[in-house]
Order: structure tokens, then C-alpha cells, then sequence
């Protein structure tokens, strides 16, 4: 089973894109964030003619959203709302005995500061919920896969430059503890970095800002896939699509693929 994550930037506007990702990753499930559209809106279609017949929705009109969409079919399909926003930033389903998460972490502005940037306030809330509800939902659970733009680059050698990152959001000191807090709620195993290894730089992510970003490459790897301890010794390998920011139109975000036996 190949599972792919990917923050699509508007689902409507880079649907032709699909296709590529398709031919690229052959993915037989595919959860996308940041679809930027009311349910009743989605372009269906689009991934109903790639073979994804089975499709769950979590959307709003402009903002946010996620989909799950999944060659083989889907069961106990729910949507969970934190820190009282019914914002589509949560979406969950169970695949071949596998329960799947698909989330959209706050981006949180650009100050770092929660007493003067209400949008980071959000997202440090919402670390902190997402990781206390995970905490209880996993108890006793099947195998779960949790995937999507989680917007925390937590190593090092996820971001172009450590030092200089440190006070930018995303790599804070502050939000990689939270992060790392989501991340011990349910045990979760990095799968890209079980192939990957630490020390080296890995990057989903890269600024519309750069006027040559394959050059510049400053990076960040946003877009994460975890898995239960069960699951990981079932892991066979993982893909970043870097090619995929070089297309036209693409997303600042790229797939990243994970292959599970």
C-alpha cells in the first residue's frame, strides 16, 4: 500500500496536477490539505477518473480543508474539530484495517510571539489539543497512519539553516516540544526519516518568495507521515516528489510517499 501526502494549495486550481502525481507515485490512497473548497464544490472528477472512487471530504469555502481519497474503500469515515474551530483541518477514515489521519497543522503566522500573534497562539492550542485527544483515541487502537502538513520542521536538517530558523515559525523552539509531544501521544514513527537518516537534510517545502528556489534551496520539511509502532516494521520505503515543485503552477509543498507491505 502506498500512501501520499500532499498540501495541494487549492485543489480547484492545480487539479491537472493529480494526474501527474498519479503517473509519478501511483499512490492508493492520496490525502491532500489546503483544498481551499466547500465540499459541494470539489472537483470530484479529478480523482474519480484516476481510479480513487472512494473519496471523504473535510472542506470550506477559501480556506484550509482535506480530503482522503482511496482506490480501495473507506470505513468509519469522521472529521474532528479543535480548539472550537470548525475550521476542516482534521479528517479520518479506515483503510484495509488501517486507520488513517489526515492533518492540517496552523501555519501561525509570522511572529512567534502568542501574546502578539493570535494566529500562533492558535497553533501552539492546537499542538497541544491534537496531542491530548490523540492521547486517548489511541489507546487499544488498530494500526494508524497520521499524515499531512504539519507545518513544524523539527530536526535540524529539516530546515536550510538551524541557526537562522530558530525565531522563524516553523522551527521554534516551542513548536518543535509541541510537535514532539503529538508525536510521543500514540508513539509515532517517523516513516520518511526510517529512510532517511537524521543527519541529513530533507526538505517537502520551499517559498514562492525565492526567485530560483532548486538553486537557493532553502527549504523545510513540513509535510510529515507517522505510523504506529505496529506498523513500522512493516515500512519499505519513502519518496519526497522534489520534481513536483519545479512543475508549472505547482504547490510551495511537495508528495511525499510512504509504502507500507
Amino acid at each position: 500500500m502506498r500512501l501520499v501526502t500532499w498540501n495541494i494549495n487549492s485543489v480547484r486550481l492545480r487539479a491537472p496536477l493529480l494526474e501527474r502525481v498519479a503517473q509519478w507515485l501511483h499512490p492508493d490512497i492520496l490525502c491532500l490539505q489546503e483544498t481551499k473548497v466547500a465540499d459541494p464544490l470539489f472537483p470530484r472528477e479529478a480523482l474519480t477518473s484516476l481510479g480513487y472512487k472512494h473519496i471523504a471530504l473535510a472542506g470550506q469555502k477559501a480556506y484550509n480543508g482535506v480530503c482522503i481519497a482511496s482506490k480501495l474503500p473507506l470505513a468509519a469515515v469522521a472529521r474532528r474539530s479543535f480548539c472550537g474551530k470548525d475550521d476542516a483541518r482534521h479528517l479520518q477514515a479506515t483503510v484495509a484495517g488501517i486507520e488513517i489521519h489526515c492533518l492540517y497543522v496552523p501555519a501561525g503566522g509570522d511572529v512567534p510571539d502568542p501574546d502578539e500573534n493570535p494566529k500562533f497562539a492558535h497553533k501552539l492550542a492546537f499542538l497541544d489539543e491534537a496531542a491530548s485527544w490523540m492521547r486517548g483515541h489511541a489507546r487499544g487502537r488498530r494500526p494508524m497512519v497520521l499524515l499531512g502538513d504539519l507545518n513544524v520542521a523539527p530536526l535540524p536538517t529539516d530546515v536550510w539553516s538551524h541557526k537562522q530558523m530558530l525565531g522563524v515559525v516553523s522551527h521554534t523552539p516551542i513548536e518543535v516540544e509541541k510537535l514532539g509531544r503529538l508525536q510521543a501521544s500514540a508513539r509515532w514513527v517517523d516513516a520518511v526519516r526510517a529512510f532517511v537518516p537524521p543527519e541529513e537534510t530533507l526538505y517537502s517545502w520551499w517559498s514562492y518568495r525565492a526567485n530560483d528556489w532548486d538553486a537557493s534551496d532553502r527549504g523545510r520539511r513540513l509535510d510529515h507521515v507517522w505510523v504506529t509502532p505496529q506498523l513500522a516494521p512493516s515500512l519499505t520505503g519513502a519518496i519526497v516528489l522534489r520534481e513536483a515543485r519545479g512543475w508549472d503552477q505547482p504547490s510551495d509543498h511537495v508528495p511525499v510517499a510512504v509504502d507500507i507491505e
